[in-house]
């Protein structure tokens, strides 16, 4: 099975867009930081969007994913995602398709 290999700024764009669509509001007026904890949460993303802030869970970054694999790439949602923190290139996603 082939593997997409999708980059930091695609997963900040993913979280972008479905946080916009749930909020009403444009994808450019919000702004993520992806963060890994390996003691307790794992991969997580903090946004902020019109002086506010909320953290996204592992789980939340997946459903953005889904998001993002169906309404940009016209993909399947539910093929199997994979994060993956990587030395060089940060926190990146593989999509099996």
């Amino acid at each position: 099975m082939e593997k997409l290999k999708l980059d930091e700024q695609d997963i900040i764009n993913s979280i972008c867009l479905f946080s916009a669509n749930n909020k009403r509001m444009n994808p450019e007026d919000i702004e993520v930081e992806l963060e890994y904890d390996d003691e307790k949460y794992g991969f997580s993303a903090e946004i902020y969007f019109a002086g506010r802030n909320q953290i996204l869970s592992h789980r939340d970054m997946i459903e953005a994913m889904r998001y993002y694999i169906e309404h940009q790439l016209g993909g399947n949602p539910y093929a199997g995602i994979e994060f993956v923190l990587d030395d060089e290139e940060g926190i990146i996603a593989y999509i099996n398709q």
